[in-house]
Order: C-alpha cells, then sequence, then structure tokens
C-alpha cells in the first residue's frame, strides 16, 4: 500500500516541479544575441516582414492618437508596445526551430505552426500581456491627469509642459518608474514564456511560473538580457520604429535560444 502511494506521488511532484530551469551567465546572453544575429541573417525575409509589420502597426496607432487629440499617451504606447512583441516574435521562434532541426523553411510551414500553437496555450499568455499593456496605458493617464490636469495640449506645448516645469519631471521620472515595475514583472512572466508555449503543449501558467524561475535563477544574466532589450528598443523608438527592421528578429530569434539553454527539454 504504501509502495503504492509513492508511485502515486510521483507523477503529481514532478507536474508541481515543473519544466528544468539552467543557469545562465552573461556569457550565455551574448551567445544567444549572436545566434539570434545568425538566424536573421540566415532567413531576413521572415525578421524584416514581422520587424515591418510591427514598425507599422505602431505608426498606425500614434496616428491614431494625435489625429484624437491624445499626444499623451504616445510615450506610453511607444513604450509599452514592447509588452505584446513576444507574442508577435513568434514566427521567427518557428523560423528559429527550422533552422536549428535543419527543415526547409516555407510561409505555409511557419504559420502553420504558429497557427497550431495559438489553439493550445499561447492565446492566452497573448491575453496577459494584452491586458498589462492596457493597464500600463490606464496607468499614464491618470498620472497625466494627475499631474498635469486635464488641460489640452498640443505637441509641442505637451513638450515643453513635461521638460520645462518641476511638476512636468516629477511626471516624468514617477511614471518612468511606473512603467519600469511593470515591464519587469511583465519580463519576468513571458522571457521564456512565449517561445516555450510554442514549443511544447503546456498551460500558461506553468510556463509564466518557468519563466519567474529563470529570471530568478540567474538574475545578473537576466538584467543583462533585460537592459539590451531595453537598450535596442529605445534606439528603435528614437529612429522611428526604423530600427525594429533588424532590432525585433534578432531579439525574436535571441528569445528562441535564451529559451532552449535556460529550460530543460521536454520529458518523453
Amino acid at each position: 500500500m504504501s509502495e503504492n502511494a509513492k508511485i502515486d506521488r510521483s507523477p503529481a511532484s514532478a507536474q508541481v516541479k515543473g519544466p528544468e530551469v539552467r543557469p545562465l551567465a552573461v556569457g550565455d546572453v551574448l551567445s544567444v544575441l549572436a545566434a539570434g544575429l545568425r538566424d536573421f541573417r540566415a532567413a531576413p525575409l521572415y525578421g524584416l516582414f514581422i520587424g515591418g509589420v510591427y514598425a507599422l502597426g505602431g505608426w498606425f496607432l500614434i496616428l491614431l492618437l494625435m489625429y484624437f487629440g491624445l499626444p499623451y499617451l504616445v510615450y506610453p504606447l511607444a513604450a509599452g508596445f514592447a509588452f505584446i512583441a513576444p507574442f508577435i516574435a513568434t514566427v521567427l521562434y518557428a523560423v528559429s526551430r527550422c533552422l536549428e532541426q535543419g527543415e526547409d523553411l516555407s510561409w505555409g510551414k511557419v504559420l502553420g505552426s504558429v497557427r497550431s500553437a495559438a489553439g493550445r496555450d499561447l492565446g492566452w499568455m497573448a491575453l496577459v500581456t494584452g491586458f498589462m499593456l492596457f493597464i500600463w496605458m490606464d496607468i499614464a493617464a491618470l498620472l497625466f491627469f494627475g499631474f498635469l490636469g486635464l488641460k489640452s495640449y498640443s505637441a509641442a506645448e505637451l513638450l515643453s509642459e513635461i521638460f520645462t516645469t518641476p511638476l512636468g519631471l516629477l511626471f516624468l521620472m514617477i511614471g518612468n518608474g511606473v512603467g519600469a515595475v511593470l515591464a519587469m514583472t511583465v519580463f519576468s512572466l513571458s522571457v521564456t514564456s512565449f517561445p516555450m508555449l510554442y514549443d511544447r503543449d503546456i498551460d500558461f501558467v506553468t510556463a509564466m511560473i518557468t519563466s519567474v524561475k529563470v529570471v530568478m535563477k540567474s538574475p545578473a544574466a537576466m538584467i543583462v538580457w533585460c537592459a539590451i532589450i531595453a537598450a535596442l528598443i529605445g534606439l528603435s523608438l528614437l529612429s522611428g520604429f526604423v530600427g525594429l527592421l533588424a532590432v525585433l528578429p534578432i531579439l525574436g530569434h535571441a528569445s528562441w535560444h535564451l529559451y532552449r539553454r535556460a529550460v530543460g527539454p521536454a520529458p518523453g
């Protein structure tokens, strides 16, 4: 009886434990970035297409905000747009897996595998990050109204108010601080979640827990990885989203390789 009980408890124990999480060094982060660049160069059309769609989507939303007289939401949207980048990069995970396995690439194969993954818990994970983006936009609007009031500003007036007045500078500092906390939360929940949910049939809660474990297992490497992402995305925003044509695919491919290094293979 007691021997049977031990056998019965083993699967449950393995399920609670979740996927194996491996430690990462800073050198691993640089290696996966190099691997991301290699994959982008091996299949540039896929990366340029995804980067272009993402950049055009960003411009469309910004023009929409300007059209409706909401310039104060442009910067939060541009910064928070990175929240949904890991989901957009799913196509790039598919490309990297094909290259890793030496398979022929085609849009049909890539999109077919993405569609199959989206039918599992990948869609729920996208909903989580999308919800976080909406939360960030709401917080940004409330902070703006709280510090600068309900007055309508042109883009030039808004920039002047934010950068030349004490209240505006305080708003900028607190807003960026809150944004950094939310960004780190999303990063911790999603750094390996999306490639894992694309690669294997698991639930999105397990994927998020595993992602947080990856961050906690290798905090130094993950801080460097987060800083690299923030710096490259920041430079892309300063370039008017043009930099996303290369930055998004490189980071997307690199995220796949980071996941493969940080999370052990699926059992069986």
